[in-house]
């Protein structure tokens, strides 16, 4: 059976090595027997998936990818010149959209997460029309605090400004809160608007939400650990629920976020990710992880 071999991104100016922010994995996976190629993320997302791939070599086998966020329609042609080359990704594109954003992995963790809402947008950089955020706070109960975010990631350190909406039924903020957060993803807003209920969370000593990253494989936890956010912190959450709901997801290599709320009295899923884009924190022991992807 092949061994997988990983892909990182390569350094934009010295493209023989992998990113700067990658390279440490790549030094680690060389020291459990693993490989790695390299790939252009930038030509990636510029819409040439052929240059982007040049220097995997030919008939490479089976791959995982630990690298940037990539929209699901380029990872679908990420995979397909890969395909073209003889390399296979083991997260196919159904399965990589199905992790990486909300809609693909919320009814199976729903109960277990905030409640959402979302609404596609039409035409990239357009906000909702206060007809459809009115609907779509109704649907989440009408009144109350919510959270802004996209089909992939919030504006959390925008917080007031663009991410938190202290009562839905105050249409005019929830409406400025949402339109600053479009205008400020711009590009990078990955499919539409998605409101979600505020949870109050236990919290560190300066005021982040105390969460864990654990990494999946195959339906196991391989790798419990900090959230990047907050790479000092040490949680150790109550996996017992969250393990059925990742089986039954079907993803092959995801992460949850979890925290717990602040009254102590249950861990909740923040956010689901597909683990190839999904970052590691600083310091994290990534060997168990690795060697997982390379066995797997």
């Amino acid at each position: 059976m092949a061994v997988p071999v990983i892909l990182f991104p390569a350094d934009p100016l010295a493209p023989r090595r992998p990113d700067p922010h990658y390279a440490w994995e790549a030094r680690l996976l060389r020291e459990l027997g693993g490989d790695h190629a390299l790939v252009d993320h930038d030509a990636l997302l510029a819409g040439d998936p052929e240059a982007a791939v040049r220097r995997v070599p030919a008939g490479i086998g089976p791959l995982w990818y630990r690298g940037w966020m990539i929209p699901g329609d380029t990872y679908a042609r990420f995979a397909a010149a890969l395909d073209a080359r003889g390399g296979t990704l083991l997260t196919s594109p159904a399965g990589y959209t199905s992790a990486h954003e909300l809609p693909g992995w919320y009814r199976v963790f729903e109960g277990a997460t905030p409640a959402s809402v979302w609404i596609p947008l039409a035409a990239p950089g357009r906000a909702p029309r206060t007809e459809q955020l009115a609907a779509a706070a109704e649907r989440l109960g009408g009144t109350g605090a919510a959270i802004v975010k996209d089909y992939v990631k919030s504006r959390k350190h925008e917080w007031a400004e663009a991410c938190y909406v202290p009562e839905l039924a105050d249409l005019a903020a929830l409406e400025r809160v949402v339109s600053r957060f479009v205008e400020l993803q711009d590009d990078f807003l990955a499919g539409g608007v998605v409101l979600r209920r505020f949870e109050d969370f236990a919290r560190t000593a300066d005021g982040r939400a105390a969460e864990a990253r654990v990494w999946w494989l195959d339906g196991d936890p391989v790798l419990v650990g900090p959230h990047p956010d907050t790479p000092g912190h040490s949680p150790a959450p109550d996996l017992t629920d969250v393990r059925p709901l990742v089986r039954a997801l079907g993803c092959r290599f995801v992460t949850t976020d979890l925290a717990q709320r602040a009254d102590g009295s249950a861990w909740r899923v923040v956010e689901v990710g597909d683990g190839q884009v999904s970052d590691l924190p600083p310091g994290v022991d990534a060997a168990a992880l690795l060697s997982s992807l390379i066995a797997a």
